[in-house]
């Protein structure tokens, strides 16, 4: 896989330069470096946890087909056919080397695949599941598979963008998106030029960057969308690490992409836990960030069924369930409170997270720890509700 989306120039991974891992119920070689960045195939262990959350929204959503477009070792893709049951799994990479290395993983994993080669592409079939490798511009090959795939998975470097287009054509129309964003400077405002010429949209610097960031890209990606008329609904979205992920049911029909519309909004913020936001066009007022999705980060019924799923799949990190549970407890409503933020701006000191929660719950309040900083907490309350829980109540 190469940073710009074309081939660049490969020399063969040899089997001394790889070392052997398990992943899930997966075993595959990867490229020995000093960092990730230095191996001639991208391999990120620490998404290992994207991963897992892919594994577990894909045994819940049951997709036939699936599209891994940037797959580099063939990890993810793999996983999807042991994992998740799918019964077409495509994995793709531009990449000379990153294809040779997916190829050799999926014989590792499929030792008893009956292998043929078709169009240019490596077909392996094992048993009722079929796995197609193909070495192609992710572009070029979402666009000639109009409408086949049930999930569309999008892990490029950077920004997914110059990918949405071809990746909402390539997709059913009541399929699934799953999008990882990894240029999280731009969302998150550090580069605020580069948020709107991608994004169209004016990100927020401050504690609640990444939160608004997530928002931003689901943002964007419903106005892509709507474009073929086509609606979303959030089954989960999530801030981790230097990544956003999230995962896109599509509905069909110009009244769903109108609705997903409506979901968009602006934020405004003056300040450590000031802050207010709308649904709108247009921003009412001076002074807005976004437009981003004012919708929710998460269907509740497909967060408990994948809790259940992670509970009872041994082969799913203790970690990546500990997060599942932290985003299955949290409340889901825009925006938070972050105390050591309040405690900067108010002169005071900082609180425990668990005694305000309890505070406010005693207060008749909906208040709950949130997966996007530690220090933070998401209430139903307002500023004026949080503070008098910080005095004591």
């Amino acid at each position: 896989m190469t940073r710009h989306g074309t081939e660049a120039r490969c020399v063969p991974v040899r089997v001394s330069e790889l070392r052997r891992i398990i992943e899930g119920e997966a075993e595959l070689f990867v490229p020995r470096a000093p960092r990730i960045y230095d191996a001639p195939v991208f391999f990120n262990p620490i998404m290992r946890l994207n991963r897992d959350v892919s594994i577990l929204c894909a045994r819940i959503l049951r997709p036939k087909t699936v599209l891994d477009a940037f797959s580099a070792t063939g990890i993810r893709g793999i996983r999807y056919a042991l994992e998740a049951d799918a019964e077409e799994v495509w994995m793709n990479d531009i990449s000379r080397d990153a294809f040779e290395l997916m190829l050799k993983n999926s014989r590792l994993n499929f030792p008893r695949a009956l292998q043929v080669g078709v169009g240019g592409r490596v077909v392996l079939i094992h048993g009722g599941s079929i796995l197609v490798l193909s070495k192609e511009d992710a572009n070029r090959l979402m666009s000639d598979k109009f409408r086949y795939f049930d999930l569309v998975d999008l892990d490029p470097f950077g920004s997914p963008v110059e990918y949405l287009d071809a990746a909402l054509r390539s997709v059913k129309r009541k399929g699934v998106v799953a999008v990882t964003a990894t240029d999280t400077g731009v969302l998150c405002g550090a580069y605020g030029r580069a948020c709107l010429k991608k994004y169209l949209a004016r990100p927020v610097r401050g504690e609640l960057c990444h939160e608004a960031g997530l928002r931003i890209l689901i943002g964007t990606i419903v106005r892509y969308a709507a474009k073929y008329d086509l609606g979303v609904e959030v089954v989960l979205a999530y801030y981790r690490d230097h990544y956003f992920r999230v995962f896109l049911r599509l509905r069909s029909g110009a009244k769903w992409a109108l609705k997903s519309l409506g979901m968009l909004g602006y934020l405004y913020y003056t300040g450590p836990g000031r802050f207010e936001y709308e649904t709108a066009f247009l921003p009412s007022r001076e002074g807005a960030y976004g437009p981003m999705w004012m919708g929710k980060l998460k269907d509740e019924e497909s967060v408990k069924r994948i809790h259940e799923e992670c509970r009872n799949c041994g082969f799913i990190g203790r970690d990546t369930c500990e997060f599942i549970e932290l985003l299955h407890e949290e409340l889901d409503v825009p925006f938070f409170y972050d105390t050591h933020s309040l405690a900067r701006e108010f002169g005071t000191q900082v609180p425990k997270v668990s005694t305000l929660i309890e505070r406010l719950r005693e207060l008749g309040f909906e208040a709950t720890k949130t997966h996007l900083s530690p220090t933070a907490f998401k209430t139903t309350g307002g500023l004026a509700d949080v503070m008098k829980a910080w005095r004591g109540g």
